[in-house]
């Protein structure tokens, strides 16, 4: 049985889809083994593998202001773990980044999961991690599953990816502001 430290050197080192990636492989997430809330997002864009650190970008900035926590809090890997679907980035498409690669999940997510015995919470976000996750629980669309929010917990919480390309949905739809992201700072500052 591989320790978590063990099982992070391998999926750092992972070539799994090198061949389809345009770049080398930069695998990025954050494990700790004390880690409370996980969150499973999409796929690194452009900027977050130049650097190399999980959301370091606009959509993070936003998530933690959605969250009501610092970089300090979320950059802690034994309060935050960040688990993509796809751990590298995937490339660009004629409408954005193309969806995460679909041999990550499968291949690193059941084994770190079983390394992490202390989370309280999981953010699903955008509607790779939902679709994976909630299987036939999903609604038929991303919205329909953000807006079904409360029959996910107390272990999921779906919610739109945080990318400025969102802006228009969230001004459509500004309950998502006031009830889940509150709802989502309560549960944050009782873990």
């Amino acid at each position: 049985m591989n320790t978590l430290e063990t099982l992070i050197i391998e999926a750092k080192h992972c070539q799994e889809c090198s061949k389809h990636l345009p770049n080398e492989p930069r695998p990025i997430f954050q494990i700790g083994k004390n880690a409370k809330i996980l969150i499973i997002g999409q796929a690194p864009g452009r900027k977050v593998q130049d650097s190399g650190i999980p959301f370091q970008d606009a959509s993070g900035d936003r998530l933690r202001d959605w969250m009501g926590i610092s970089s300090e809090q979320f950059y802690d890997p034994d309060f935050l773990a960040i688990m993509p679907m796809g751990f590298c980035y995937p490339g660009k498409g004629s409408s954005g980044d193309l969806p995460p690669r679909s041999e990550c999940a499968p291949l690193w997510h059941a084994a770190f999961l079983s390394k992490l015995p202390n989370i309280q919470l999981t953010l699903l976000i955008g509607q790779y991690a939902q679709a994976y996750y909630l299987k036939e629980s999903l609604k038929e669309s991303l919205t329909k599953t953000v807006e079904a929010w409360e029959t996910y917990l107390p272990e999921y919480l779906p919610l739109p990816h945080p990318s400025p390309r969102n802006n228009i949905w969230l001004k459509k739809n500004p309950w998502f502001e006031r009830d889940v992201v509150t709802e989502l700072q309560r549960r944050i500052r009782a873990i």
